[in-house]
């Protein structure tokens, strides 16, 4: 008899909200024309999730979307892309994004984990740091070099323009114009007001800045493309100079053609792995956070959730809760 395909077995369900704590999560809209905001005391955060293929919750959430026809996205599996304001100034070295969990994984790591991390920080960031046998494991990397496209842009309240008379949004093609290139190198329709003022969902982020963001991107001597600002960053004393301004606007995207949602999948150059033989009740989430590591504050929590077909949901709530009940009593103890 044939073996169940994963993605038979399994619906995806994405989440986020402020904090870890579950009850505080919505459900993201993937793929969908629609924005998710978050709100909360360090930030104010807007978030759009993408991913190719799209297997999952809500019922009748579309398969993949235009973004993915997009030059810099043809070979990309997913996306999480966010823009943010900060509510106070947070230092370069500080904000970190990555992946954690509330308990041992150990057990249930595949063989070659260690190989596969390897590959991870060679291949796609050198920046990378964490414990995957942590009683809590972690694998967190610096914004600045981590983000594949990191963009500047103006202060609250200040119109955003294009940084050169050249400049202009564009579609990702020809035949979809719903959606606009924030770096504006290439051709589309005329500008008609800020990029700024676009929806996430309607923009596909690209390297650089607007305006005066433009101007710190200079004034810092940040590389203008992706590639090699990601490697400026990965010198601490670079990170050091830099500061996430409260009452700036900033955006970034971060995926990859690595991990596959539509099948479970891990593939790396001489590695790949089948992520559903090592799921079970305990260990079905994949949770990215974006934190300041120095004071722990989180600015916003994506969690991506797979759910036994033949099971209820409210169990992966109720493992949630009990994730947060455990720390909340080791932060009375401590």
């Amino acid at each position: 008899m044939a073996s169940e395909e994963p993605s038979e077995r399994y619906t995806l369900k994405v989440t986020a909200g402020p904090t870890y704590d579950p009850k505080t999560h919505q459900i993201v809209p993937v793929n969908a024309d629609e924005t998710l905001t978050i709100e909360t005391e360090h930030t104010t955060a807007k978030l759009c999730v993408r991913i190719r293929d799209y297997n999952g919750l809500p019922p009748n959430t579309p398969r993949t979307c235009r973004y993915f026809s997009h030059p810099d996205h043809q070979d990309d599996q997913y996306s999480i892309a966010v823009s943010f304001i900060p509510k106070r100034t947070i230092p370069g070295c500080a904000l970190v994004f990555g992946n954690d969990f509330d308990r041992p994984i150990r057990d249930r790591l595949p063989p070659g984990t260690n190989y596969a991390l390897k590959i991870v920080k060679w291949m796609i960031d050198p920046g990378l740091e964490g414990d995957a046998y942590a009683d809590k494991p972690y694998l967190y990397g610096a914004a600045l070099s981590s983000w594949n496209y990191f963009r500047i842009c103006e202060r609250e309240g200040v119109a955003s323009r294009p940084s050169s008379a050249g400049e202009k949004p564009a579609s990702p093609n020809g035949s979809q114009e719903s959606i606009a290139s924030s770096g504006g190198n290439s051709k589309g329709s005329d500008w008609q007001g800020s990029v700024t003022s676009l929806e996430l969902h309607e923009e596909v982020i690209e390297e650089g800045g607007e305006g005066t963001g433009k101007q710190i991107r200079e004034s810092l001597n940040i590389p203008g493309d992706a590639s090699s600002r990601k490697k400026y960053f990965l010198d601490q004393n670079n990170r050091r100079m830099f500061e996430f301004e409260a009452g700036r606007l900033y955006k970034a995207d971060f995926g990859n053609p690595y991990l596959g949602f539509s099948d479970f999948s891990l593939r790396l150059p001489g590695f790949s792995l089948n992520v559903a033989k090592y799921i079970d009740r305990k260990n079905h989430s994949l949770r990215y956070v974006l934190k300041n590591k120095n004071t722990g504050d989180v600015f916003f929590v994506v969690v991506f959730t797979l759910l036994l077909n033949n099971e209820d949901e409210s169990e992966d709530q109720s493992s949630g809760e009990e994730a947060q009940q455990e720390e909340q009593e080791e932060s009375e103890v401590d």
